[in-house]
C-alpha cells in the first residue's frame, strides 16, 4: 500500500501563483532536502503522520473544492507523491505541485500545473537547481523566483535571457518576505519592462506567519 508522510491538510485561499485568492485544499508533505534561508515551512522538515492515498483523497473530498495544491517541504522527496498527483487528477481536481525544482519532475502527470521555484543566490541553495527540469516545462507551468535583493533580481533577469524562459511558461517574481521592500521590486520590474507576473504572498498579508493558513 502506497503511503505518504503528511504534515497537514488544510483549506485556505491560494496565496500565490495564477490561482491566487481561490479557495484551495493544501496537502503539505513532510520532509525537504533543501534549507533555504527564507523558508517559512521549516516545521514540515520532520514529523508528520503516515496516510494511505485513499485516506488523503477522502480528507480532500470533505472540502468540496475545485483546486488542490500539493506542497511541502519538498513533495517530490517522497516517491508516492507521483501517484497521489495522478489520483487527484483522476478525481477531476485542478491540481498544482509546488516544488523546489531540485528534484526530477519528469514523472509528474502532465495534467498537473508544476510551480517550480528557481533558487536564487540569496536563497543559499542556488547550487541545488536542477536545470534539466526546464526542458520539461509545459505552457501551463509556472516558474517562481523569490527575490531577496538587487543581486538576486539581476541574476534572475539573466536566467530569463539565458534560458528564454518567458517563451516557455509564465514567470513569477516574488519579494522575499520582510527581506526586500515589495514596492522596490515592483519598481525594478516596471523600469525594465520584464515579461513577468509580480506577486506577493497573499496569505502573509491576511494571517501573518500563522501555520496552516
Amino acid at each position: 500500500m502506497e503511503r505518504l508522510r503528511i504534515t497537514e491538510i488544510f483549506f485556505s485561499l491560494q496565496g500565490e501563483t495564477r490561482t491566487v485568492g481561490l479557495p484551495t485544499v493544501f496537502i503539505r508533505l513532510t520532509g525537504c532536502p533543501l534549507r533555504c534561508q527564507y523558508c517559512d515551512t521549516a516545521y514540515a522538515f520532520q514529523g508528520g503522520t503516515w496516510h494511505a492515498l485513499d485516506e488523503i483523497l477522502a480528507e480532500v473530498k470533505k472540502y468540496k473544492a475545485r483546486y488542490v495544491t500539493v506542497t511541502g517541504g519538498e513533495p517530490l522527496a517522497q516517491k508516492a507523491c507521483i501517484p497521489l498527483l495522478t489520483r487527484l487528477c483522476d478525481e477531476h481536481y485542478d491540481v498544482s505541485l509546488e516544488t523546489s525544482g531540485a528534484l526530477d519532475v519528469s514523472l509528474v502527470d502532465p495534467r498537473v500545473v508544476k510551480v517550480i521555484d528557481i533558487k536564487t543566490p540569496g536563497s543559499a541553495e542556488v547550487a541545488k537547481n536542477r536545470w534539466e527540469n526546464l526542458s520539461l516545462l509545459l505552457p501551463q507551468d509556472q516558474l517562481k523566483f523569490v527575490i531577496c535583493d538587487r543581486a538576486d533580481y539581476d541574476w534572475a533577469k539573466q536566467v530569463l535571457v539565458d534560458y528564454q524562459l518567458p517563451s516557455r511558461c509564465e514567470i513569477l517574481f516574488s519579494p522575499s518576505y520582510q527581506q526586500i521592500d515589495p514596492g522596490t521590486l515592483a519598481d525594478w520590474i516596471l523600469h525594465d519592462q520584464l515579461p513577468v507576473r509580480y506577486q506577493i504572498q497573499l496569505h502573509k498579508y491576511l494571517w501573518g506567519d500563522a501555520i496552516g493558513r
